[in-house]
């Protein structure tokens, strides 16, 4: 089972999450096998993506979707992770040339330095005139020298929008993508509060800071074959023993595809009646499939009309798997 373990650093402001993806990542990896699936260096990518995508979920209140993209212009072109509040969870990526065994994270998606990451939040229930959230930043450092971990992307991300340092360690395989999200907390009541000094409030600081670094480079020993093949509570034992956790029931994250032939019919409707009717004319029916979950929705000549009288949706015909 898919597993999201959340945790606190007993009186320390220092939360973690550690995700294990079995059930939920290798049904994203079936779903896409018809299609010939990915080579072993796309598929490790989009796993650290889906890892990624329900720890930052799960660390934000929010009610509404996260989705995690990189555009790249490599031959890797684009690779989505979109996780729901309730962290249904689904992926995909689109390649479009020739991925070389051992491509790393720039070769993938960042050969010309034009690679991005953006992180959307788009609310469940819009108000009146609110735009979805978008950050987004660039595969590449503060020196501008090319970033080949994930995990840094995203903590160089969480720095710059949210002002708080993050470490991620983040591994994927054909049966597991896992990840480990360490994160420093605002501390709250700082300066000449009850008594204390300026220098006593610095110097708690200093303390603070040391704690988080201490953590942070404890979990940072953490290998890809320990997050892939230990269970949780055996990861955070080897790391964390010395610590003292503060533990939250776990959360099963669960593949779930939001697709649905009432939204496929919108996307037609939104092409206009001529371009809808070109491709009938052209092919006999319209065909659209899900990149995520390889649904495919029919639309015959007779569908196609009701597309465009008074804004029905025709009957669900069968849907193929």
């Amino acid at each position: 089972m898919s597993e999201l373990h959340k945790f606190i650093f007993d009186g320390l402001p220092v939360r973690g999450m550690l995700v294990r993806l079995t059930g939920a990542w290798q049904e994203i990896l079936q779903r896409r096998a018809g299609a010939g699936g990915y080579p072993d260096e796309v598929l490790r990518l989009l796993g650290e993506m889906t890892a990624a995508g329900v720890l930052m979920q799960g660390s934000i209140k929010f009610n509404g979707a996260l989705t995690l993209q990189i555009l790249g212009d490599g031959p890797v072109k684009l690779a989505v992770a979109e996780v729901q509040p309730d962290l249904n969870l689904r992926a995909t990526a689109t390649v479009t040339g020739e991925v070389l065994a051992g491509s790393t994270l720039s070769q993938l998606v960042n050969v010309g330095n034009q690679g991005k990451c953006a992180i959307t939040l788009e609310p469940k229930s819009r108000l009146p005139g609110q735009q979805a959230y978008q950050g987004v930043v660039p595969l590449y450092g503060d020196q501008r020298e090319k970033l080949e971990s994930l995990g840094e992307v995203l903590g160089h991300y969480m720095l710059q929008s949210e002002q708080l340092d993050t470490k991620l360690i983040l591994a994927a395989d054909s049966q597991v993508a896992a990840g480990l999200l360490i994160q420093r907390l605002p501390v709250k009541g700082q300066g000449n509060l009850e008594g204390r000094s300026e220098r006593d409030a610095n110097e708690d600081q200093i303390g603070l800071n040391e704690a988080y670094l201490r953590i942070a480079l404890l979990a940072q020993t953490l290998t890809p074959a320990e997050l892939l093949g230990l269970d949780a509570e055996t990861v955070l034992h080897r790391l964390f023993w010395q610590e003292s956790l503060v533990r939250f029931e776990p959360l099963t994250p669960a593949f779930a595809c939001s697709c649905s032939r009432e939204r496929v019919a919108s996307m037609l409707r939104s092409l206009g009646a001529g371009e809808v009717e070109g491709i009938i004319a052209e092919r006999g029916s319209v065909g659209v499939g899900c990149e995520f979950c390889g649904a495919q929705y029919a639309f015959d000549p007779v569908d196609a009309t009701q597309l465009f009288v008074g804004g029905a949706t025709p009957p669900p015909p069968q849907t193929m798997q």
